[in-house]
């Protein structure tokens, strides 16, 4: 019996890795494809559409095609789902213009997105914001005027940062309209899904992942004040973008290089000092050590990888 909307977050609060499958780009996002991974062996999806088309009428479909080929045989109505932004965070200004893009993903009734190239925590923390209603408030500044008193003409909804020097999170900047979509492709009323689509585990309630990919030298540096962000699930040290930021057009796999491990290693302390599960690629050969390590999103879209895993994890949910 499923506890949650959210497969990966109900097996992530059981201290258990989840699997993921889907390209970077060439995600077939039709009614049948959705219906036909339903049943999928993986733990989630993801739909790459940094480098993919920003297709909005096939995720809808496809969204759709899941739910009608379901449930999965874990209870849950689909698998989790998770989109990968077109835009980059780069810095706080480019993030804040295309806050539309999350709308429009999570619009389609998806149960997360990752925010590629991220380089500084204004940026992430302005991707969180996007993707929040303004009536869930925690780790929101207090300082904040509320809203009454901003209907007065008090100035501010951007959030600062607490007595010991954290980031707090502005006011989120989602607006009413989209629930009629996305409530349905979860199951519930219009009103629950503005309460529940809200990250997690910021939110104890929350069904909506957020996570971060930091692939540049200037993201690698940040790590630490941008996992410590309030809002996200996860986060990766991309070792795609790196390579080439490295010299390299061949993509650096483990074993790493020195200085790429070096990277890998910073990113991984980054999540385990606050609450982040990691996410890296992984093999039949390695996925053990990699758990003992402590990695809980584990990539490379290979079902013996997560056959190999579930099985020295003593997995009991079904997929």
């Amino acid at each position: 019996m499923a506890h949650r909307i959210n497969r990966a977050i109900e097996l992530l609060q059981q201290d258990q890795a989840i699997y993921y499958t889907g390209p970077h780009s060439g995600h077939v996002l039709t009614y049948a494809q959705g219906r036909e991974d339903a049943g999928i062996w993986a733990d989630y999806i993801n739909v790459g559409m940094e480098h993919g088309c920003f297709d909005m009428s096939g995720l809808e479909a496809y969204m759709r095609g899941l739910v009608d080929g379901g449930p999965t045989r874990s209870g849950h109505r689909t698998p989790t789902v998770i989109v990968e932004a077109p835009v980059n965070g780069l810095d706080e200004a480019n993030v804040r213009y295309n806050i539309w893009q999350f709308r429009q993903i999570l619009s389609r009734g998806v149960h997360g997105i990752l925010l590629c190239q991220a380089e500084t925590a204004d940026a992430v923390r302005a991707f969180v914001e996007g993707c929040r209603y303004p009536h869930n408030l925690q780790g929101v500044d207090p300082a904040i005027p509320t809203p009454m008193q901003r209907m007065g003409g008090a100035q501010g909804i951007r959030g600062g940062r607490g007595s010991g020097g954290e980031l707090l999170l502005g006011i989120g900047a989602r607006g009413r309209g989209s629930e009629n979509t996305a409530a349905p492709i979860w199951g519930i009323s219009g009103e629950d899904y503005m309460n529940r689509c809200d990250p997690w585990p910021l939110n104890p309630a929350g069904e909506l992942m957020l996570g971060v990919k930091l692939e540049s030298p200037e993201g690698i540096a940040q790590a630490d004040e941008i996992c410590a962000v309030p809002g996200l699930a996860f986060a990766e040290m991309g070792p795609g973008d790196l390579s080439l930021s490295l010299g390299s057009t061949k993509l650096l796999r483990d074993p790493y290089p020195p200085e790429m491990q070096a990277a890998r290693d910073k990113v991984f302390a980054a999540c385990r000092r606050h609450g982040l599960a990691f996410l890296e690629g992984c093999n039949p050969q390695n996925v053990v050590a990699r758990l003992d390590e402590g990695v809980r999103v584990i990539s490379g879209g290979t079902e013996e990888t997560s056959l190999v895993g579930r099985k020295h994890s003593k997995r009991t949910m079904p997929v």
